[in-house]
């Protein structure tokens, strides 16, 4: 049994036209188990595209994410080309005055390996998951993970991922995507 200490509201972060059903069924199985999980996400027209990026990303993170002390991206065949998780994993990793800098950590869905790798679990390409958690994956500041079925490894995954926003600093120094990509691959 895990200790109140361990229990950490998250944020997910996500591909919303291809991947809600694993929303869904992180946050009733997840936060069910726990009641860990904040029901939120940014969606197409919640935020003027015309405003300033770094009035959005302020918008994100103090608005959005407000609350949450670690972000859970959901990686699914095409998530890295989605100008909004950019956005969402930057926020996360910023101090603002609103909310301190969040924990993060990425959980490879099924499809995605059935995409990339024939449905073979283990394997990530680096360039088919979102930029900025590749980076942050790479500085040690995020994990990456299979999906699980066990609510005790996902809640272990996100206080692991707690804890390290304290010790390792996070790499927010890429450009934030201006639009949504295309492709199968960022490089």
């Amino acid at each position: 049994m895990l200790s109140m200490s361990m229990l950490h509201k998250v944020f997910v972060s996500y591909h919303h036209d291809l991947d809600e059903s694993y929303k869904k069924i992180f946050e009733l199985r997840f936060g069910n188990a726990y009641g860990a999980i904040i029901p939120a996400g940014v969606d197409l027209g919640d935020i003027d595209p015309n405003l300033p990026t770094e009035t959005i990303r302020e918008k994100i993170r103090d608005e959005y994410l407000r609350g949450a002390s670690v972000t859970v991206v959901l990686v699914g065949t095409l998530t890295w080309q989605r100008k909004h998780v950019d956005w969402e994993i930057s926020s996360t990793l910023r101090d603002t005055k609103l909310n301190r800098r969040g924990g993060l950590l990425g959980i490879l869905l099924p499809a995605y390996h059935t995409a990339h790798f024939g449905g073979k679990r283990g394997k990530d390409d680096p360039h088919t998951i979102p930029p900025r958690l590749h980076d942050n994956v790479e500085a040690g500041y995020a994990m990456l993970y299979d999906w699980s079925e066990d609510a005790g490894d996902v809640q272990t995954w996100i206080h692991e991922a707690y804890l390290r926003k304290a010790r390792v600093e996070p790499n927010n120094g890429r450009d934030l995507f201006g639009k949504n990509h295309a492709g199968s691959r960022w490089q």
